[in-house]
């Protein structure tokens, strides 16, 4: 009998489960909430044939050679008493047992070990995954020149061994078992095939193993590609952290994972998410197969539009103008939008998000609109913890202060999670006129790492250079995880609709040039050369004009210039091989309009002209900016530059 609540209710979907002891219960749970299951057993755990190193371990620690002993699972610790027991007195190794420290990685393998009467000196605390294992060694067991069993759970950890051995310690590894197929795979194998036919909704994965088999056997039939494709359109759903875990490192992604790693949870959660969830997986899907905006079809009804003409280093009858935020609080229209939400809400409303450009463009006369968002919520599927806070902006309540918490960034698999971004691009995309284009836009690495390293904004950098310097291996790893994150991110912008995005990396001007050339360069070198062909990118920095040659060097087509140097002393800094964008001072626009104008001859001017110049600020514009010296900037621009 299905639950009648639809808010949690999988509504008719197919759910695919891979539990082996628990089958029955399983499928009871799926039914009751509405599912249709498709349940196929897919891990067996097999005692390996070779115990020696079991019973190794067992005479090293009653001869106290083991000084610490970690287990890891339930069934694990079970084994390896039966291997013991066979060759050695039970009750001395057990003995032997409580006269170290012994570390359990949850509660049930707690419960396991109090079965038999060890009661474990420590508990890593949820969500029980080998990096709780190393925090609680870490705050209780000095592991430095001692020697640690570890009892292996199905496969090597090799990040836990590593852990480890970086803390000192000396590892002693203990297989007891292996995962293997279930003795019957028929069902897992026709769960497979009808995952690469697009049959199942809901994937439940409840243990890493099953992940591992069905990849197998996925890889055994041939069907890895046609299986990856549907993940798409598929709901992944993980019990928790490892499974998870095993799920990324494996290339798929996970979009469920609930708070507590039980079976209960984990089937609530996808019953309760999953119509939603699949619908927006679905939409995305669609928006990504889709034809991308064309930068090179002459078609278009934006092609010769001013400021892709700019873009291609074309001639046009005018400087194109656009302004870094151009929609914003010094407008009363956008003013009057916020004060009914906050400011993420707004940048996850892509119908109020187009609005608010759409009325500034047409108020302002600019020559191309850019995507109302912001540069951070892409933070958020990546696990960081955001909020807009009231008079402080932009807060990471969990940011990344060590190099062990650079694990804790997760990889951005897909860009579901941030389908309202996209629909921003397609709303905003259709509410425009035709021919004038739309700039889609995402933060550069440094300055995202700045902001999830400092929790915020930052005066000095302290936090972000003092991993930056010393842990070069974590900081490349963070910078990379977000390189790949922007490539995928700005396509999906560019697959949506837009016809120009733009890289902003408004904190890098704290670092020098042979910085910027160590710990930058190739990560932005990486984004450009990943966007779709043809699109245009603009990769924009402000704060140090020492860096322009670096920016230049970044392989964009256009290079933005803030107002701190001039522009054709920039552009020759650049090369003239590249369209520039900028650069007036967003403070001018607090002066009156006849100063205003002379500001903009003068840059334009130093512009001389030349084909592949698009007028905008050196940043974006201020709060207290009058919106008729803006409309008087996008006027005198346009006066001035008329050929």
């Amino acid at each position: 009998m299905s639950n009648s609540n639809t808010k949690t209710n999988f509504n008719g979907l197919h759910v695919a489960a891979f539990e082996s002891r628990r089958a029955d219960e399983l499928v009871r749970l799926i039914e009751r909430h509405g599912g249709t299951a498709h349940l196929s057993p897919s891990m067996r755990e097999v005692p390996l044939e070779d115990d020696r190193t079991a019973i190794e371990f067992a005479h090293r620690l009653i001869t106290g050679e083991i000084d610490i002993a970690i287990f890891l699972t339930g069934v694990g610790f079970r084994r390896l008493l039966e291997i013991v027991q066979r060759q050695v007195d039970r009750q001395r190794f057990l003995e032997s047992l409580s006269d170290i420290v012994t570390i359990a990685r949850g509660p049930k393998l707690a419960a396991v070990m109090e079965e038999v009467g060890i009661a474990p000196t420590y508990r890593a605390p949820e969500p029980n995954t080998w990096r709780e294992v190393l925090q609680t060694i870490d705050q209780f067991v000095p592991v430095a020149n001692q020697t640690v069993g570890l009892q292996e759970s199905g496969k090597t950890n090799p990040s836990l061994i590593a852990g480890l051995e970086a803390r000192g310690a000396h590892v002693f590894g203990i297989p007891v078992y292996r995962w293997d197929l279930p003795e019957d795979p028929g069902p897992l194998e026709a769960n497979v095939r009808a995952l690469a036919d697009g049959h199942l909704d809901v994937l439940l994965f409840m243990a890493a193993g099953q992940f591992v088999n069905l990849a197998r056997v996925a890889s055994d039939l041939g069907l890895t590609e046609q299986v990856r494709r549907q993940l798409s359109e598929t709901l992944v759903a993980s019990v928790g952290p490892l499974t998870s875990e095993a799920l990324r490192d494996g290339g798929w992604p996970v979009d469920i994972e609930p708070e507590r790693a039980n079976m209960e949870t984990l089937v609530a959660a996808a019953a309760q998410q999953g119509q939603e969830l699949l619908a927006r997986k679905k939409r995305v899907s669609v928006t990504l197969s889709g034809p991308a905006s064309d930068a090179l079809d002459p078609q278009a009804p934006w092609y010769d539009s001013p400021f892709m003409k700019a873009c291609r280093r074309e001639p046009s009858d005018v400087t194109p103008v656009w302004l870094m935020r151009q929609a914003g609080r010094y407008m009363a229209e956008y003013r009057e939008v916020r004060a009914k939400t906050t400011f993420l809400e707004l940048c996850k409303n892509p119908a109020l998000c187009s609005e608010v450009m759409c009325t500034a463009v047409k108020r302002l006369g600019v020559d191309a609109a850019i995507i109302f968002s912001d540069l951070l919520p892409i933070l958020e599927p990546m696990g960081l913890d955001l909020e807009f806070a009231q008079g402080e902006g932009p807060v990471i309540h969990n940011p990344v202060r060590e190099s062990a918490d650079v694990d804790r960034v997760l990889e951005l698999e897909s860009v579901e999670s941030l389908d309202f971004v996209m629909e921003t691009v397609r709303q905003t995309r259709n509410d425009l006129p035709d021919d004038l284009p739309l700039i889609g836009f995402a933060g550069a690495p440094f300055t995202l790492a700045s902001y999830v390293i400092e929790g915020g904004a930052s005066r000095n950098y302290l936090f972000t250079k003092t991993l930056m310097y010393r842990d070069e291996g974590a900081w490349q790893a963070l910078m990379k995880r977000f390189a790949r994150a922007i490539a995928k991110y700005l396509n999906a912008q560019i697959a949506a609709g837009a016809q120009c995005v733009q890289l902003f990396d408004s904190w890098v001007g704290c670092l020098g040039p042979s910085d910027y050339r160590r710990y930058v360069l190739p990560h932005i070198q990486e984004i450009i050369a990943g966007i779709t062909p043809g699109v245009p990118v603009i990769n924009f920095a402000t704060g140090n004009p020492s860096l322009l040659p670096l920016l230049a060097e970044g392989g964009s087509p256009v290079v933005g210039v803030d107002w701190r140097t001039r522009l054709d002393e920039a552009w020759n800094t650049v090369g003239h091989d590249r369209a520039v964008q900028g650069n007036l001072d967003p403070c001018v626009l607090l002066a009156d309009t006849g100063e205003i104008r002379r500001r903009a001859k003068g840059v334009l001017d130093q512009a001389a002209g030349r084909p592949g110049h698009i007028f905008n600020l050196g940043h974006g514009v201020l709060q207290q900016t009058p919106v008729d010296n803006v409309i008087a900037l996008v006027d005198a621009v346009h006066e001035l530059s008329g050929r």
